[in-house]
């Protein structure tokens, strides 16, 4: 089979063999574009013939085919498998064929020497086991344990073992992921043997590897392969511990590997953080990887079963020892200071990268773990499962273990003190950030990509309202006395009153009775926004974000001074109204304006600049998420104009009131028009934005009215593609595209009608 040769007949003149299949996978994985189409296409017809896939697997096993042509055997299996696996499905794989491919996959997986066709092997064997288990292959599992087992002698091939953890930790994730109860149950069933070989397995490697880097020894290679082994035990473990038991306090063998795993974290984590210096560096990351797998582990459990972890042994002093964790990291997370330019690099701007990043993950696994116990306190999850006695008493208890362990109201009170002193701080990566992507440290700031659990301070920021809201009673004093010291105008600690505002901000709905707002509004803010001292740009994009939070939940505010500091903040003239100040101001206008006690009167002095600096933000900003989020401030904007106006036809026609309603918008529909019309073509595919855009257009033709007919030539291209039955974009753009069609048509007089026309023929299809 070494050799190779090209295809010279296409599709269905080949039959189907062993050498020529060879041939077609040879040219199929060379370098020639040509070879590569017409062996891509044979083996495409070769899809749905008796044979192919068992015949695919004959050639991945030989370990003297090349690496490419073996890689491309068992990607076309694995992608056949979910093709063609299941007994329903057209031309599904006979089942001869598929008992040979079961038969070799786990012995080819144990002795394959390249990993990336392990792992390929591995992920096409848990499909398969998906699908058969338990019914068509009831001893899966077992097999792939007894298979683990003999790998794992003392006179065992190193690399036998490490294939048969990758195999079954391909498994056990397919498996644990299964919606259907009978494959969980089956799991559950085999849960126990799997822990038992795994665990012996697991504690075996990590004492000869933490021996080894205790005390010495001359097999260094040795070791590298128990790290390496046991991590991959521990990352099946992590999975088993969480699909294999519905009440894991109520396993012997569980509770006592929960025991080691809580002796193992403080073990490593001192191995990681005290001896990183004699440690190679290829090590301590390996045994950083063993302290996140069990982080993961101890979260994922206390959400999945909370009532199973609180009661499981020694979790109480768990969840106390990440809280020192967090504690501790919590002393050097935030930035103490800025430099005097403003928001440059300080003195210690590489600190955060030079820090150990372990102690940031476990930390923010901290918090996660905090969270996850105030909810299942205040907040427990739902479930539609019969519960036996046993169960509702398991879950009291839990409940006021945490209440009378953990969550005390003396730690409620330290926790916020910690949170808000500590994790609201930006560090210095935050003001290098801000200054060198401003665009995109806004949009992670303002949680735009829902990746909250994955960083510190948003993290907090969620714990904080947890407590806040649970703890009303004994953290709203605290947290207003703190406040009363820090918002006045001779603290010019900016890095503190922003932490301290933020927290106010996100207590809105608590404080709302408790905190007089509008003095604070009127006497502070209202002077504070007015500032120009180095950095005040963190307390203005602060500001702009308070007030997006206070006027939705507090009425009668000042709201013509909310007004008057929007206009400040989108000021670009103003030096320190930097992007992000501009971006945030922008985004949280909209906040301000929907409230129901919104009254357009108010605004109407400050409409017009206002109007003029957001659709210049909107021409100035590159991230199309961003102008997607200002888009819609001038769509609320537009639209609270529109039923201004809309309130006042009832008026005789050519009354003041209508006339200035609508010369609000017009002098600037035509800017607006001009940001929109080049935006719609750069947004491409992003429909979202398109929708935006369909959506705006429509809300400024009916406040413009009669103004609208200078915008047809414009409008009704964008119309004709967006509804036209051959167009990939109806799907998407169909309805925004038909509210503007007929608001186009509500606001033309018959005599102007004839630019419309050409939509006309577009109707009869869409009725059909």
């Amino acid at each position: 089979m070494a050799m190779s040769y090209a295809i010279e007949v296409s599709g269905e003149a080949n039959p189907l063999s062993l050498p020529i299949l060879y041939r077609t996978l040879t040219a199929a994985a060379s370098s020639d574009p040509q070879q590569i189409k017409s062996g891509a296409q044979q083996l495409q017809n070769w899809e749905k013939q008796s044979g192919y896939y068992s015949s695919l697997q004959s050639i991945f096993v030989d370990v003297s085919v090349p690496v490419e042509v073996r890689h491309l055997c068992i990607i076309q299996l694995k992608n056949g498998i979910d093709k063609y696996w299941r007994k329903t499905a057209p031309n599904a794989i006979k089942k001869e064929e598929k008992d040979l491919i079961r038969s070799r996959s786990v012995e080819s997986g144990t002795n394959e020497p390249d990993h990336r066709l392990a792992l390929q092997n591995a992920l096409m064997l848990a499909k398969v086991i998906r699908y058969e288990y338990p019914l068509e292959w009831p001893d899966a599992v077992s097999s792939i344990v007894s298979n683990l087992r003999q790998a794992s002698q003392p006179d065992g091939n190193p690399l036998r073992l490490t294939r048969a953890l990758l195999i079954l930790l391909e498994v056990i994730k397919e498996l644990s992921t299964a919606r259907i109860q009978r494959t969980r149950t089956s799991l559950q069933a085999a849960s126990l043997e799997v822990l038992q070989v795994l665990g012996k397995i697991y504690l075996d490697k990590v004492q000869a590897w933490m021996t080894f880097f205790h005390q010495g020894g001359i097999d260094e290679g040795g070791a590298i392969n128990s790290v390496e082994q046991s991590l991959l035990a521990l990352r099946v473990l992590r999975r088993l511990l969480i699909a294999g038991w519905d009440t894991p306090n109520r396993s012997n063998e569980v509770k006592e590997f929960w025991n080691i795993l809580s002796i193992h974290l403080k073990d490593m984590l001192l191995m990681a953080l005290q001896e990183s210096s004699s440690l190679h560096e290829n090590v301590r990351r390996l045994v950083e990887k063993h302290l996140r797998q069990i982080a993961k582990l101890h979260v994922n459990l206390a959400k999945a079963h909370p009532s199973g972890f609180v009661l499981l042994p020694s979790s109480v002093e768990l969840v106390s020892t990440y809280w020192s964790i967090v504690h501790q990291f919590g002393e050097t997370y935030g930035s103490r200071s800025f430099t005097a330019s403003g928001l440059g690099i300080g003195q210690s701007g590489d600190d955060i990268d030079q820090s150990i990043p372990i102690t940031e993950y476990l930390s923010l696994r901290g918090l996660l773990l905090l969270r996850a116990c105030v909810k299942m306190v205040f907040n427990p999850a739902q479930t539609f499962k019969y519960q036996q006695a046993q169960d509702k008493e398991e879950k009291a208890q839990s409940r006021q273990i945490i209440k009378e362990s953990i969550l005390t109201e003396g730690f409620a009170q330290a926790a916020m003190q910690t949170l808000v002193s500590r994790f609201f701080v930006f560090t210095q990566r935050d003001l290098r950030d801000w200054v060198d992507q401003p665009e995109e440290w806004e949009r992670r700031e303002e949680g735009e990509d829902d990746t909250w659990e994955f960083s510190i301070r948003p993290c907090a920021e969620k714990l904080f309202i947890e407590l806040v809201l649970n703890y009303k009673e004994q953290l709203v004093q605290p947290l207003l006395s703190v406040f009363r010291n820090v918002a006045n105008l001779q603290n010019k600690d900016i890095l503190q009153k922003d932490s301290v505002y933020g927290a106010i901000g996100l207590a809105a709905s608590v404080l709302e009775e408790k905190l007089d707002f509008d003095l604070f509004l009127r006497n502070t803010l209202g002077q504070e926004a007015q500032t120009d001292q180095p950095g005040c740009g963190i307390l203005k994009r602060r500001i702009a974000i308070i007030l997006g939070q206070w006027l939705p939940v507090k009425d009668g505010l000042d709201r013509p001074l909310v007004y008057q500091i929007f206009q400040h903040l989108l000021d670009k003239n103003i030096p320190s109204n930097d992007l992000v100040v501009r971006i945030t101001a922008g985004k949280q206008l909209k906040n301000v304006i929907v409230p129901f006690d919104f009254r357009f009167e108010q605004f109407e002095p400050f409409a017009t600049t206002i109007l003029h600096r957001l659709v210049a933000l909107i021409e100035e900003v590159e991230l199309n998420e961003t102008k997607l989020a200002l888009l819609n401030t001038l769509l609320v904007l537009i639209q609270s104009v529109e039923e201004k106006v809309e309130a006042n036809l009832q008026l005789p026609k050519g009354d003041i009131h209508l006339e200035a309603d609508v010369d609000q918008i017009a002098p600037f529909a035509d800017q607006i028009i001009s940001v929109l019309a080049p935006l719609w073509e750069q947004a491409g595919t992003e429909f979202l934005l398109k929708q935006s855009i369909l959506g705006i257009l429509s809300s400024l033709i009916s406040a413009v009215r009669d103004e609208s007919r200078k915008y047809h030539a414009l409008l009704i291209p964008l119309i004709d593609n967006s509804v036209d039955v051959n167009s990939e974009t109806r799907v998407y753009m169909l309805e925004d595209a038909l509210d503007l069609w007929v608001n186009i048509l509500q606001q033309t007089p018959p005599t102007a009608v004839s630019g419309v026309i050409p939509l006309v023929p577009h109707l009869l299809p869409m009725l059909e």
